[in-house]
This record gives C-alpha cells, structure tokens and sequence, in this order.
C-alpha cells in the first residue's frame, strides 16, 4: 500500500510539473503566435514558428524537471521527442485550421493547444522519458 501511495504521489508530482511547463511552453508559444500575426504573418506559418520556440523550451524543461532523466540525452531520445512534437504538432495545427473557421482566432488557438498538449503528454510520459531497461 505504502508504494501505490508513493507512486500515485510521484505520478501526480510528475502531471504537475508537466503542467508548469506546459504553461511555459504555452507562454512562449503565443506570445511568439501573435506577435507574428500582428506583424502580418498567416496563423499557419506562425503557428509552425512559435510551436518551434515551445518544443524547445519544452524539451529541455521535461527532461531536466519533469521527468529528471538522469541519463545523458541520446539521439533516440531526441528522435522520440521529435516524433511525439511532430504528431502533437499535426494535432494543434489541424484543430486551429479547422477551429478558426468556427472561432474567434484566440479560442481557435487554445483549442489547438489543448489538443497538441494531450497528445504531447501521453507520448512524452509513456515513450520518450520513460526509464530505459538495464
């Protein structure tokens, strides 16, 4: 009983400080967005470039508070993260295309976010900072 409840608690440390930086990531990401918007640029170009300016602060914050991989960083692990970004990407780009016909643009927005970042939590947790088999 004493390690479910140690390992619930680790678990839910972990959603939380997943969270944080998904804010974080959030942040930068929109400020990013609508500072090239206003400056002109189509939500769609802009999206590629402030999701770009998220998945990296996102990388280094998983890995190093979210997840403490202890581990040097590898190009596997890099290439996972990749591909989960890629896909959460695909999510967040796809809901904003087809929500901003529907939407004012800033809820288009967070509704593109909201579905990158579930997408991005699942993969990041249970395949790219999982704990590698000895």
């Amino acid at each position: 009983m004493n390690e479910m409840l140690r390992t619930f608690r680790k678990e839910k440390q972990t959603a939380w400080r997943f969270a944080v930086v998904g804010a974080s990531n959030t942040i930068v990401d929109f400020v990013v967005f609508f500072l090239l918007t206003a400056a002109g640029v189509p939500a769609a170009a802009a999206q590629v470039v402030s999701y770009g300016a998220g998945v990296i602060n996102s990388y280094i914050w998983n890995r190093r508070w979210t997840f403490q991989v202890k581990r040097k960083a590898n190009i596997k692990e890099v290439l996972r993260f990749l591909v989960v970004n890629g896909l959460s990407f695909g999510a967040s780009l796809a809901v904003l295309l087809a929500a901003e016909r529907l939407a004012p643009l800033w809820l288009a927005k967070l509704a593109a976010t909201i579905a990158g970042m579930a997408v991005n939590f699942i993969g990041s947790r249970y395949w790219v900072f999982v704990e590698m088999e000895k």
